[in-house]
């Protein structure tokens, strides 16, 4: 680790134990990551974040005395620098559109594996959205319905050249790497040139990522 990368102090809520327990064990072995306290309930998890200043917070949404998306509301209005990145079930897919508009910047699936958590842990300090790469069709379509948008507003097509606006709209429609080669006459590694600058440009880690940037910047339309 680069000696002068600061150290990410992160709060963990959850109000069973053993996830705590595995989430911290888990995230404790990345000497960049600190793990600064534990709640088990919203109420818990406003007045720790007030003590301990964290630059992350990883919460549970259903919690005792008072859940996420109301705890996430309170902390953002406190303190909007804190990334907040909520922790849900497979079938949580309208509360997780409450925790965006409420302040959090991310979402994962509570069995996403190691990688992936601590990709969105670094990809939210940056401050940019991070969108579970298990995201679903219809959820990334919420998204892009709610009131939740963290980007930056202005005309973001000229950011992208008219080939990359062509494979933008083809990955919204969920054409797979070959199926865009071929219809753009192009080869699968040329393909995935293009992806890696699409994702750099729009700060996204995936697909879910690209499909809610383009649909909230109006490059692609979905069909109704």
């Amino acid at each position: 680790m680069n000696e002068e990368q600061p150290i990410i102090k992160i709060v963990i809520a959850d109000d069973h134990e053993v996830f705590r327990d595995g989430l911290k064990l888990m995230l404790s072995k990345e000497k960049a990551f600190s793990i600064v306290a534990e709640a088990e309930n919203g109420l818990e998890l406003i007045r720790l974040s007030d003590e301990t200043e964290p630059d992350i917070i990883l919460t549970d949404i259903k919690m005792p005395k008072m859940d996420g998306i109301e705890a996430t509301r309170r902390i953002h209005d406190q303190n909007p620098s804190i990334g907040v990145i909520a922790l849900s079930m497979f079938n949580e897919e309208s509360l997780v559109v409450d925790m965006l508009e409420a302040g959090a910047l991310g979402y994962l699936l509570k069995s996403s594996d190691k990688a992936e958590i601590i990709d969105a842990v670094n990809t939210v300090y940056h401050h940019h959205p991070y969108y579970c790469k298990s995201t679903s069709a219809r959820l990334a379509i919420t998204i892009t319905e709610s009131r939740f948008n963290p980007y930056n507003s202005g005309v973001h097509s000229s950011l992208f050249s008219s080939k990359e606006i062509e494979v933008i709209r083809l990955i919204c429609e969920e054409y797979s790497t070959k199926e865009i080669g071929d219809k753009i006459f192009q080869s699968m590694r040329t393909v995935e040139g293009y992806r890696a600058k699409i994702l750099d440009k729009m700060n996204a880690r995936n697909t879910a990522g690209i499909v809610i940037y383009a649909i909230k910047h109006g490059i692609y339309e979905v069909k109704k």
